[in-house]
């Protein structure tokens, strides 16, 4: 502090006061201020206690003056000066403030400077990445040279033409002209090269000179000329080439102005947040929309079990009668199969007539139009109506309960809804389901039950009137007749056959016991299926124009031609819509309403769900379980195969190669019985055993996830059934990689022609495998031969248990056996004749008979449990022998041969573990991932397994109510609709 205010004072001399004081407080001793006369602060006294002024206390008396006075020529003194105080006081606050202000244009100097760096670094990181253009341009360097190499060939060719003396005969304008032609060439292809810099173009100019230059004085006329052609050509090939660089650069130039306005219109959208706009909603008409809700309660009411009471056109009629053709003559085009006498019909068709500039034809779940004024179109129409039909009829039944729905639109067209229904049979054909005739009767009875359906009702008028059958359900259903219409067909051939009274009786409602609203007479075509709908309208006109039954007064005029009966059917149909569509609405809101209050009482807490957003829910949590499948660690991977093959492996180890190796009765014989075991193992079962171990791995694991997401809070029983369904059939499908098996046989073998363990580690742990081996295939005798042999006398006292007479003459048989053992610990896995014979005579003094086939039998699991005894008590003793194996190898006085050949598998599974552990990470998980994919994009397309994989009262209630309430909404906007048409 000294030191600075020393440096102000040279600098303004108003500081040289301030001097004195900060002398005198820089040599104020600070070691005894805690008391006035302590020494050193100990409050004891001292030399300086009796003057009471130390240092500290002058210090204080100075600090505690508000005054400073200037020193003058009789030393340092102080006085009292407020008014010099304030100015030094005033000066020291300036002096401060513009420090602070260097300090802080200073600081905003550098800060803005950081900024303005961080900024320019990020629009430079935010720019496309131009750095392919620097491989495509050649550097500064190399154009140079080119550029320079171009200019020497220019002059090199200029000065090494020399035109041969006797070309001076050519006339020399032509020459002249030529040499200008070619300098501009030349010059052309120069300019073009700088304004390209093409760095391909790398040709010296000692070169060109040695393949260009024309030596004239040698040379004819025509090799001149050729010289010059070849260079000119050479130089046309340059330039060619420079102008396709320049339209790949521009091309590209282009591509980046492009994404360049791309991206500038994404930003602005995003910056705007402007929306996409809405797509135009076309107004559909009532028929259409009226359409549209018969076609919801179709698949609403399958099972013909909702109260639908919606007004359609019922066409009804005996087989064969003409119903489909007064249906096609209605709608004015032919668009339904033909056939001689047989059944085309199978299952109801819904035909929506509308007017429309166009006469077209569309299906109900198709996007496609049928022009119906082309005869391709027509045909194909045909065609795709049979092959619906044939469709729809299943399981070996001759028709269906599926509705085929379409819409014919044309100019003329009366606006109205019919239902074609399969012709009534009286005789069932071989060909037939059993049920036929009852199932089309069902289903006509259905659609005449409805107490707002118009019943148009179809009888042939060429046959006798008592072999009709459909008039009789007609009456049945409408006693009245207040809703029927009949229509009398091919009346052209009735003219001739049937007597003019009895027609005027039909057409009178005299002859049949039925009633209508109404009575037609229609001709519907001259018996050829080429007849178009104009032929057949012009025919039906004619005949009635000329037809004595309209001359002699026995039909009306109203009564006759297809067009009046379109226009009366359409017009009751219109007439019964108005009256009992808002009945309909009010039926449906009811229900709605009801089931409404049903999901909230069942499931409060849940949203109702139809089968198809269900399917899409599953499927996503079966997604996510192959997405965690991929996220299964290595380490576990290895785990889950090493035990899975060990599983597989060991029962064909031990039965097929330790067994019959281990009871061969040498050390070497098993060596060599152990490896061509191995090596016949390896070539033949092993690799396509491992690969099913691999697989089980995969699929076991996969439902292990599986199981675990099912035992989560949140999980949802109602998904079981189509995740299992979906889980099994991938599953089935999957197949390992064939070249897999390959690769194993080959890894396999390589491992198995290693021999010795390498070190202690390895011997450590084939021992502990050797010794869990066979402790595993020794629980497993023990609890045989208990089944064999019955309880132990512990566990006849303790669990209460008996044994059986079998059981007991058995065990006969087994002491008898111990004592063979006994006798020879190292006895052969089979019984000698004489050991045989030996242990029959044995049984017989003791009154037991058996055979020898059940002394084998006997044997078999006792010396199982020995020898696996033996092989267990070797592994203990090989335990710590790998000193000795080290160091003698096969020739070890302790036989460790066991737990090398167990080191060898144990080594076999490891590599096979690894690499089926790569091809599980890399190929199968992600080909699983895709073939459940698959099946689940195939049940999703498919309606009847979500029907059956999906179900319950939950799934059944919300489908229901979904549906209901789409035909109430829709049946409301139709209301609304035909208000304002009114």
């Amino acid at each position: 502090m000294a030191q600075l205010l020393r440096g102000w004072s040279s600098i303004d001399p108003r500081f040289k006061h301030i001097r004195p004081v900060v002398y005198t407080v820089s040599r104020v001793n600070f070691s005894g201020f805690t008391t006035p006369g302590g020494n050193g602060g100990n409050g004891t006294g001292g030399t300086g206690g009796s003057n009471h002024s130390t240092a500290w206390s002058r210090y204080n008396y100075y600090r505690q003056q508000e005054f400073l006075r200037p020193p003058n020529a009789s030393g340092w003194q102080y006085y009292g000066g407020q008014q010099q105080r304030h100015y030094g006081m005033l000066i020291g606050r300036v002096l401060r403030g513009v420090l602070k202000l260097r300090y802080l244009v200073l600081g905003s100097a550098i800060g803005g400077g950081v900024t303005l760096n961080k900024r320019y670094e990020e629009w430079k990181d935010g720019l496309p990445d131009m750095k392919w253009l620097e491989e495509v341009f050649p550097d500064n360097e190399k154009w140079a040279g080119f550029t320079k190499n171009l200019l020497a060939v220019k002059d090199a060719v200029k000065d090494s033409i020399e035109i041969d003396p006797r070309l001076k005969q050519l006339s020399e304008h032509k020459l002249n002209e030529w040499r200008q032609w070619f300098d501009q060439r030349l010059d052309n292809a120069i300019e073009a090269a700088e304004t390209q810099q093409n760095p391909q173009i790398e040709t010296t100019k000692e070169e060109l000179r040695a393949k260009n230059t024309v030596n004239a004085k040698g040379l004819s006329a025509e090799d001149s000329r050729k010289r010059v052609d070849t260079l000119q050509a050479q130089v046309d090939s340059l330039q060619t080439e420079i102008m396709n660089v320049q339209l790949k650069y521009q091309r590209e130039v282009e591509k980046l102005e492009k994404e360049n306005r791309d991206l500038r219109q994404q930003y602005l959208i995003l910056k705007t947040n402007r929306k996409q706009p809405t797509k135009k909603r076309i107004k559909k008409s009532l028929i259409d929309m009226y359409s549209e809700v018969l076609d919801e309660l179709s698949g609403y009411d399958t099972s013909y079990t909702t109260a639908d009471h919606l007004p359609r056109v019922v066409v009804v009629g005996d087989q064969s009668s003409g119903k489909t053709s007064v249906l096609e003559s209605i709608a004015q085009a032919r668009i339904f199969p033909r056939g001689s006498g047989e059944m085309m019909t199978r299952a109801p068709v819904k035909v929506t007539l509308s007017e429309g500039p166009y006469h077209v034809a569309q299906f109900r779940d198709s996007e496609r139009e049928y022009d119906l004024t082309k005869e391709s179109d027509l045909a194909e129409l045909r065609r795709d109506v049979e092959i619906r039909m044939r469709n729809s009829v299943r399981g070996g039944k001759t028709v269906s309960m599926d509705v085929i729905s379409m819409t014919v639109k044309g100019p003329g067209l009366q606006r109205m809804v019919l239902v074609d229904l399969p012709g009534i049979i009286s005789t069932q054909t071989v060909d037939m389901a059993p049920d036929t005739r009852d199932q089309i009767k069902h289903m006509t009875e259905h659609y005449m039950s409805n107490p707002n359906a118009i019943i148009l009702c179809i009888q042939d008028g060429s046959v006798d009137a008592e072999r009709s059958n459909v008039t009789d359900l007609v009456s049945q259903c409408d006693p009245l007749g207040k809703r029927t219409i009949f229509v009398l067909t091919k009346v052209d051939l009735a003219e001739d056959l049937a007597d003019p009274n009895r027609i005027r009786k039909i057409l009178s409602g005299k002859l049949f016991p039925m009633k209508a609203l109404g009575y037609f007479a229609v001709v519907t075509g001259r018996g050829r299926k080429d007849d178009s709908i104009e032929t057949i309208r012009e025919y039906e006109e004619k005949f009635f124009k000329n037809s004595k039954l309209f001359q002699s007064g026995v039909t009306m005029s109203h009564q006759v031609t297809t067009r009046n009966l379109s226009l009366a059917v359409a017009d009751r149909f219109w007439k019964m819509v108005r009256e009992t569509i808002e009945q309909q609405a009010d039926a449906f809101k009811a229900t709605r309403f009801n089931l409404e209050t049903e999901w909230k009482n069942n499931f409060p807490r849940l949203r109702e769900s139809g089968r198809d957003e269900l399917f899409e829910k599953a499927k996503g949590e079966v997604l996510d379980e192959v997405v965690n499948l991929s996220q299964v660690s290595a380490k576990k991977w290895e785990e889950l195969m090493n035990s899975k093959l060990w599983e597989k492996l060991s029962s064909y180890v031990f039965e097929n190669i330790y067994l019959p190796a281990a009871q061969s009765g040498s050390q070497n014989s098993f060596n060599t019985m152990v490896d061509i075991k191995l090596r016949q193992w390896a070539e033949q079962a092993l690799p396509a055993k491992s690969v099913e171990a691999g697989w089980e791995a995969l699929q076991k694991e996969f439902q292990h996830l599986m199981e675990v997401a099912r035992r989560t809070p949140d999980h949802d029983d109602l998904y079981d059934n189509l995740k299992s369904a979906v889980i099994d059939e991938a599953i089935r499908r999957h197949s390992w990689e064939d070249k897999a098996i390959d690769m194993l046989r080959v890894i396999q073998l390589n491992t198995l022609e290693d021999r010795s363990v390498h070190d202690k580690q390895e011997w450590d742990q084939a021992v502990r495998f050797f010794e869990a081996s066979v402790k595993d295939k020794l629980q497993a005798t023990e609890t045989t031969i208990g089944e064999m042999f019955g309880p132990s006398t512990s566990q006849k006292w303790l669990h209460w248990r008996s044994s059986t007479e079998e059981q007991n003459k058995r065990r006969q048989v087994k002491s008898e056996l111990d004592k063979i053992l006994d006798s020879d610990s190292k006895h052969s896995p089979t019984l000698s004749y004489d050991e045989l014979t030996t242990v029959r005579k044995n049984l017989q003094r003791g009154n037991v008979e058996v055979e020898t086939d059940y002394i084998r039998e006997t044997w078999y699991p006792i010396y199982r449990r020995h020898f696996l005894k033996q092989a267990l008590n070797r592994a203990y003793d090989c335990r710590k022998a790998y000193y000795l194996y080290s160091q003698q190898g096969s020739d070890c006085e302790v036989n460790c041969s066991d737990v090398v050949l167990f080191w060898r598998i144990q080594q076999v599974i490891k590599v096979t573990a690894n690499a089926l552990r790569q091809q599980v990470i890399n190929r199968e998980a992600r080909r699983l991932d895709k073939e459940i994919k698959e099946v689940l994009d195939e049940y999703g397309e498919d309606d009847e397994k979500k029907l059956q994989l999906l179900t319950g009262k939950r799934v059944q209630l919300a489908e229901e109510l979904i549906r209901v309430r789409q035909i109430q909404e829709k049946l409301e906007e139709f209301i609304n609709a035909l208000n304002l048409e009114k």
